[in-house]
């Protein structure tokens, strides 16, 4: 029996929450902008908020019908003005005086920790803009579930749409583990990695729509 993914609505938003916060709790980079195993599970959670209030907003969320698992997405236009997480989160100074939207977040999650800011602005700094794609910003699946195809599974239901419309995708990998995964689903690093001051790597990857396959002509009967 396949994984039925549905769309998330309002109603699921403590339930997205509750499965990022649970499956980047140990994630090396929420390490990285959390050190601590106490201080990052008294405030993790309100950065998969705000992640989580961001792409509701702006994209789409899809989640399996038993609430396992959910998946984050946005739709980026070709050469649009700013990357989506510069828009939705680490945007350019405005030029009047107030605080941009990297400020904004790490004032409303955790105002006295600058990685809150930094990774906002290093995620947006190398993310492509030249092409529409569809971009993963986050997957979760609680950690009891993980290896049970769940994760693939929710990424294949919108790579299937993107090998249709012929609309690449791209993501940042937070592990090495995770890499694998999405170079089996087609990614491919794009062989600059970002490197976190003092901390881990990400690996940006990006997949080429896959042509849906044609149908291979009959064979010629052999006298």
């Amino acid at each position: 029996m396949g994984v039925v993914i549905r769309a998330a609505g309002a109603d699921d938003r403590e339930l997205i929450v509750r499965l990022l916060d649970e499956a980047f709790q140990d994630d090396p980079v929420s390490g990285w902008v959390f050190p601590g195993q106490d201080y990052r599970r008294r405030t993790h959670h309100r950065l998969m908020a705000a992640f989580t209030d961001i792409v509701f907003a702006e994209g789409r969320i899809d989640v399996t019908e038993d609430g396992s698992a959910c998946a984050l997405w946005l739709s980026v236009p070709a050469n649009g003005h700013e990357e989506p997480e510069a828009d939705a989160v680490a945007g350019a100074s405005t030029g009047t005086g107030e605080a941009d939207d990297a400020v904004r977040l790490r004032e409303a999650v955790d105002p006295a920790n600058p990685r809150v800011e930094e990774i906002a602005r290093l995620l947006a700094g190398t993310h492509p803009a030249d092409r529409a794609h569809e971009y993963l910003w986050m997957i979760g699946v609680a950690p009891r579930r993980q290896g049970e195809g769940l994760g693939a599974a929710l990424i294949r239901h919108v790579l299937d749409r993107c090998d249709r419309e012929g609309l690449p995708a791209y993501l940042e990998a937070s592990s090495p583990r995770s890499a694998k995964l999405y170079e089996r689903l087609g990614f491919a690093a794009t062989g600059r990695t970002l490197d976190l001051p003092d901390g881990p790597k990400m690996w940006p990857m990006w997949r080429e729509p896959h042509p849906e396959p044609t149908t291979a002509p009959t064979p010629s009967p052999v006298n």
